[in-house]
């Protein structure tokens, strides 16, 4: 018992130590004759001229100041934004309607893989094997679209 409540002592005094030296402070001193000395110990600064040199050291480097903005910002117009909103609504727009296109295209080919049925096929492991493609190419098509959707969405917000 002794010596563990010595390692619990020992690892308290260590884990403190660096508290305590950080709170300190530094007198620079100076004795009859005008020499400086340095003491942390404010018995040492009796009777003689002392004055605090440090009283907190900040070691981590302070901020930078944000950047400003220029005085001409923003350089677009309402005018300018609104059309460019227009311009990219109408690009979703066209995608999304190409990428419906493609998903119609991709349904009719799964449903003519899954009408199909050929003779090596007495398994349905098989079947499902061979029509995996079609169904992710259907799945990729839906999540493009709910995508676009999305985008379309915010974009009026």
């Amino acid at each position: 018992m002794g010596v563990s409540r010595a390692l619990i002592f020992g690892a308290f005094a260590a884990l403190a130590a660096p508290a305590f030296a950080q709170t300190t402070e530094i007198y620079k001193c100076l004795d009859a004759s005008g020499r400086p000395s340095y003491t942390n110990d404010k018995r040492e600064t009796a009777g003689k001229k002392c004055e605090v040199v440090t009283s907190q050291i900040n070691v981590a480097p302070a901020p930078k100041p944000a950047a400003r903005a220029p005085g001409a910002f923003p350089k677009e117009t309402p005018a300018e934004r609104a059309s460019a909103k227009g311009r990219q609504r109408d690009l979703l727009e066209k995608e999304l309607a190409t990428e419906m296109q493609d998903l119609a295209k991709a349904r009719q080919a799964l449903a003519e893989q899954e009408a199909v049925r050929s003779g090596d096929e007495r398994n349905y492991a098989r079947v499902l094997e061979r029509l995996q493609p079609y169904k992710d190419r259907v799945e990729t098509h839906e999540k493009n679209i709910e995508a676009l959707k999305r985008e379309l969405a915010n974009l009026n917000r």
